[in-house]
């Protein structure tokens, strides 16, 4: 069947207008917003061999961003400075305050993922607080670099395009909140920073990263098991401040002197970084006992970094009515005592939040 010529003129244009219609979905840009707090990132040096020795969170987002210009390329992004600071000093109050802006952005259709440009001495800790307490299943990737942005072999721009890539990829939507760095995909809950000054210090040794970023693109090899984001029970919408939990460490001859004076200055949970199997050293355990008498919820945790604190183990937790920390590491179990002790101060539900989160 033959059409006229104006018809035939009419239907190429349709054609060409939903092929155009076509491209334009298949190659729109997600949009991801950058929040910076600082650290080494947005850090610079007296030279470009200083790599030790820098001053911390002197560069502001939009530089950091410029300094990139392929992420254009692959996300819409904007820019924020929610704080610049070394990660060392990041308080309780940033991460309330920073959690509440992440919530804020996620709920608007407008945002697709977030980036969080940070330090890395307490970064795994902002991540898991994170993990904990975002309200959306849109991606959240915490990023950062181990050598300031004025370095010959600065690794801050490449972990930000992939951070950038991340963030606006579907496929890690649900995943929780994830740390990219070093062409590596790690979960917030498990993984740490593992050497002082190398690149490749963000590790999740026994139990893995979860995936790889290669040539921009993220590649994921095994999912996230323990609850987290949507599926907690952390509400921070009310929250203007946190409870005060200290972490006391063990060692040869350690005695109650750090536990009594925590006590003493108001805390009202305490995790125990055990030797071994979260061990209570003989000089110790009574100062623990005391402060559970007085109603401050201890958790028995270890300062080996990897394995389970096994429950009933080197110490008889239900008789002395303990907690203890399951995989997570002192300063992460931490963390997750104080948002537990905004819902209860039942060491029952404190345990069964350690085994579910």
């Amino acid at each position: 069947m033959l059409f006229p010529r104006s018809a035939h003129a009419a239907l190429c244009g349709v054609l060409f207008l939903f092929a155009a219609a076509v491209q334009a979905q298949t190659t729109k840009l997600p949009n991801v917003t950058i929040l910076a707090t600082g650290g080494t990132i947005a850090g610079t040096g007296a030279s470009s061999t200083t790599t030790i020795g820098y001053t911390a969170a002197t560069v502001g987002v939009q530089s950091l961003i410029t300094a990139v210009p392929e992420i254009a390329k692959v996300a819409n992004v904007t820019g924020e400075q929610v704080f610049q600071i070394a990660s060392e000093n990041i308080s309780d109050a940033q991460w309330l305050q920073l959690a509440k802006r992440v919530n804020l952005l996620l709920a608007q259709s407008s945002v697709d993922g977030i980036v969080i440009t940070h330090g890395t001495d307490t970064l795994e800790e902002t991540a898991y607080f994170l993990n904990l307490v975002v309200k959306s299943r849109k991606p959240v990737v915490v990023v950062g670099s181990m050598r300031p942005s004025t370095a010959l072999s600065a690794d801050g721009p490449i972990n930000l395009y992939n951070a950038v890539r991340l963030a606006g990829t579907p496929e890690a939507a649900g995943r929780g909140v994830l740390v990219a760095m070093n062409d590596q995909i790690h979960a917030a809950r498990d993984v740490t920073k593992a050497n002082t000054t190398t690149a490749d210090t963000f590790r999740t040794t026994e139990l893995g990263m979860i995936g790889y970023i290669q040539g921009g693109k993220p590649f994921f090899y095994r999912d996230v098991t323990r609850k987290h984001t949507v599926n907690t029970e952390f509400d921070l919408a009310r929250l203007d401040a946190l409870p005060q939990v200290d972490v006391a460490y063990a060692y040869a001859n350690v005695g109650d002197v750090a536990v009594n004076a925590l006590v003493a200055a108001g805390a009202k949970g305490l995790v125990h970084a055990g030797v071994g199997n979260g061990s209570l050293p003989a000089r110790t355990k009574p100062a623990l006992v005391a402060a559970r008498a007085k109603g401050v919820i201890v958790v028995r945790a270890s300062r080996v970094g990897q394995g389970i604190v096994a429950r009933n183990g080197e110490a008889n937790d239900d008789e002395l009515d303990f907690v203890v920390a399951d995989t997570l590491s002192p300063q992460k179990a931490r963390i997750l005592l104080m948002l537990a002790l905004t819902k209860t101060t039942s060491t029952k539900e404190v345990q069964r939040m350690f085994y579910t989160y």
